[in-house]
C-alpha cells in the first residue's frame, strides 16, 4: 500500500508531505484547491506522462516521490528482480519533472526508465474515475479479472504452459520438415558428393603432414649426395678413425709406464671417438631419410592436388573436408531415417495439441460459469449506486482458431444502461458517472482478487447524492477492509465512512502574491466541521454541524 506522497515544485505544490495509512481515506476540499494537481502528481511518479507545465513557475523543477510497502510475493518484487534494482523493505518510486520537459525517473534511488516506472505503478495502483485515461481498466485485464474471481488463475497457468509446450512442439515439427524437404531438394547432389569424399577419405591434419612431406622430399636431393661424401669421409675406406683407434690401444698399453702422460690423451681420445661414432650415426638416419621412392614423391602430390581441388570445389579448407562429409552423410540420413522421425515429431505436436485444446476447452466452461456467478453479484451492487435499470455482463467469445496462450477466450466486460438499448463494451456504453459507479461495483465484488494494493477513485460520486452517495460510501468502505482506497470525493456521506481524512486547501503566502496547495489531516470536530461544510457551502450552520455528526455516527 501506498505509505508516503512527498510532492516537490508541482503546479502550487511547493512542499508537500501526506503519510498514509490501509483502509478508507477521503480527500475533499473547496473545487480549484488542488485536488487534480494531487492526482497528476501521483500519476507522474507511478510513470504517467510528464509534462513542463507541472513545474512551479520559478522552479527549475519537480518532484515527487510514492513510498509503498508491499508484500514479500507482490508482483512488484519479481519486476525488481527483472531489473536489478535493489530489493528493500520499502518501495520507493521516485520522478523528477524538469522546467525543460525533460524526467527522470527512479526506483529506491536507481536510475530507471519510464517503463519499468510505469509497469511498478499499474501493479501498485489502480486510478479510477470519470475519464477513459484515468480508469485503468480495459479489456485486455477483463480476462484476468475473470480467472481471478473464479479461482481460476492456476488453471490458466496450466494452459498457458501447455499452449508453450504446443508451440515448441510445432516448431520443432515444422523445423524438421524444412530440414528434410532442403535434403530432398538436393537428395541426388548430396549422394554424389557424399560418395565422392567417402572415396576421397580426408583426414583432419592430412595437408599439413602432406605438404611437410612433400617439402622434406624435394629438399633431400640437394643434400644427399653431401650427406653421403660426409658419410664416406667418417666411416668409409679412407677414414681415418681405424688408425685412430689403434693408436688409442698402443697408448692404452703403455699407460702403466707412464700414466701421468697417457691418460690424459686416451680420456680425450675416447671422447673424440664417442662424438665420431654418434656422427656416423646421425648420417646414417639422415641417408636413411633422404632415400625416398620418386613414386612416393609423385604420390603425394596426387594426393594433395585431390585434397585442394576438392576444398575448391567444396569452398571449404581441406581440413574441414572430413567435417564436411559427415554432413553430407547426415543429411542423407535425414531423408533415409528422417521419415520417422518425422511420424514421431507429427504426433507429439498433435498430442500438445490435443492437451492444450482440452485444457483450454475446461477453463472457458469455467470461465462460462465464474461470468455467471461474476455477473450476479455484480448486477446485486447496481440498485444502491441508481443503475437499477442497468444490467452488466461478461461477454466471453470462444474461439478455438484464435487459441493463444491465454486460452480460447476473448472476456470483456459489457454494459446495458438501459432496458431497450443495445448492449456494449462497458468504457464504450457508460458516461462518466456511470463508469466510474459500474467499476466500483466490480472492484467491490472482485475485492482483494485481482486487484492492486492501492485503488484511487476520483469524484466516483460526483452527480448524485442522498441514498446513492451513502451506498458509494458504504462499498469504498467495505473495499477498504481488503486494500487501502485513497477517494476524492464532494460527498459528505461518503467522507463520513472514512477512516482518514485529509483536506485540500489553498494557503495564500508572499502577502497574497502566490498561493500554495496543503493537505492536512482532520479528526474529531475539525473533521465534522470539513462534512458540515460539504453538506451546508460557504455558511456552515448548527443544522449542517449537527448533521454532520448524524453522519459520522450511523458510519461508526
Amino acid at each position: 500500500m501506498l505509505s508516503r506522497l512527498s510532492i516537490r515544485d508541482i503546479v502550487l505544490i511547493d512542499r508537500l508531505d501526506i503519510d498514509f495509512a490501509g483502509h478508507l481515506a477521503v480527500l475533499t476540499g473547496e473545487t480549484g484547491a488542488g485536488k487534480s494537481i494531487l492526482l497528476d502528481s501521483f500519476a507522474l511518479a507511478l510513470g504517467g506522462r510528464g509534462d513542463q507545465s507541472l513545474v512551479r513557475q520559478g522552479a527549475e523543477q519537480g518532484q515527487v516521490t510514492a513510498a509503498f510497502e508491499v508484500g514479500a510475493k507482490h508482483p512488484a518484487r519479481a519486476i525488481l528482480a527483472a531489473n536489478d534494482i535493489p530489493d528493500e523493505d520499502t518501495l520507493i518510486l521516485r520522478r523528477v519533472q524538469l522546467a525543460d520537459g525533460r524526467t527522470r525517473a527512479f526506483v529506491n534511488d536507481q536510475p530507471v526508465s519510464v517503463q519499468v516506472l510505469r509497469q511498478l505503478g499499474s501493479v501498485l495502483v489502480e486510478i479510477h474515475g470519470q475519464h477513459d485515461d484515468r480508469a485503468l481498466v480495459d479489456a485486455a485485464t477483463h480476462r484476468s479479472l475473470l480467472d481471478a474471481f473464479g479461482g481460476l488463475d492456476a488453471d490458466a497457468a496450466k494452459v498457458s504452459a501447455l499452449w508453450e509446450a504446443r508451440r515448441e512442439a510445432s516448431d520443432a515439427l515444422a523445423a524438421h520438415k524444412a530440414d528434410i524437404e532442403r535434403a530432398r531438394r538436393e537428395s541426388d547432389w548430396l549422394r554424389h558428393a557424399a560418395a565422392e569424399l567417402d572415396k576421397l577419405a580426408p583426414q583432419p591434419g592430412e595437408e599439413t603432414t602432406l605438404a611437410e612431406r612433400r617439402t622434406v622430399m624435394m629438399q633431400s636431393e640437394k643434400v644427399a649426395q653431401d650427406l653421403r661424401d660426409a658419410y664416406d669421409a667418417l666411416a668409409g675406406s679412407n677414414s681415418a678413425v681405424p688408425a685412430l683407434a689403434a693408436a688409442v690401444r698402443r697408448l692404452e698399453r703403455r699407460a702403466t709406464q707412464a700414466p701421468s702422460l697417457v691418460e690424459p690423451s686416451v680420456k680425450s681420445f675416447d671422447v673424440a671417438l664417442n662424438a665420431l661414432e654418434e656422427t656416423r650415426a646421425h648420417l646414417e638416419a639422415a641417408l636413411r631419410a633422404a632415400d625416398f621412392d620418386p613414386a612416393e614423391l609423385e604420390r603425394n602430390e596426387e594426393r594433395l592436388f585431390a585434397l585442394r581441388a576438392a576444398a575448391r570445389k567444396y569452398n571449404v579448407p581441406v581440413d574441414d573436408l572430413a567435417a564436411l562429409a559427415a554432413k553430407f552423410r547426415d543429411d542423407i540420413g535425414l531423408i533415409d531415417a528422417g521419415e520417422e522421425k518425422l511420424k514421431h515429431l507429427e504426433a507429439a505436436a498433435a498430442q500438445a495439441d490435443a492437451l492444450f485444446h482440452k485444457s483450454a476447452d475446461a477453463l472457458s466452461k469455467a470461465r462460462v460459469k465464474a461470468a455467471a456467478k461474476l455477473d450476479k453479484a455484480v448486477n446485486a451492487e447496481l440498485p444502491p449506486l441508481k443503475l437499477e435499470r442497468a444490467k452488466f455482463s461478461t461477454q466471453i467469445d470462444t474461439d478455438a482458431a484464435s487459441a493463444g496462450p491465454n486460452g480460447i477466450d476473448r472476456v470483456e466486460f459489457w454494459v446495458q444502461t438501459n432496458p431497450g438499448t443495445k448492449p456494449g463494451p462497458m468504457m464504450k456504453i457508460a458516461s462518466g458517472g456511470e463508469l466510474a459507479r459500474f467499476l466500483l461495483a466490480l472492484k467491490v465484488v472482485l475485492a482483494d482478487r485481482g486487484s492492486a494494493p492501492t485503488l484511487v477513485f476520483d469524484e466516483i460520486d460526483t452527480g448524485v447524492g442522498g441514498a446513492v452517495a451513502d451506498a458509494i460510501g458504504m462499498r469504498l468502505a467495505r473495499l477498504g477492509k481488503n486494500v487501502q482506497v485513497l477517494a476524492v470525493t464532494h460527498a459528505p456521506q461518503v467522507a463520513a465512512r472514512a477512516d482518514r481524512h485529509y483536506v485540500i486547501s489553498k494557503d495564500a503566502l508572499d502577502k497574497g502574491k502566490r498561493v500554495a496547495t496543503r493537505v492536512t489531516e482532520v479528526a474529531a470536530d475539525h473533521r465534522r466541521e470539513e462534512i458540515a461544510r460539504m453538506l451546508a457551502g460557504a455558511e456552515i450552520t448548527n443544522e449542517a454541524r449537527a448533521a454532520a455528526e448524524r453522519l459520522i455516527k450511523q458510519a461508526s
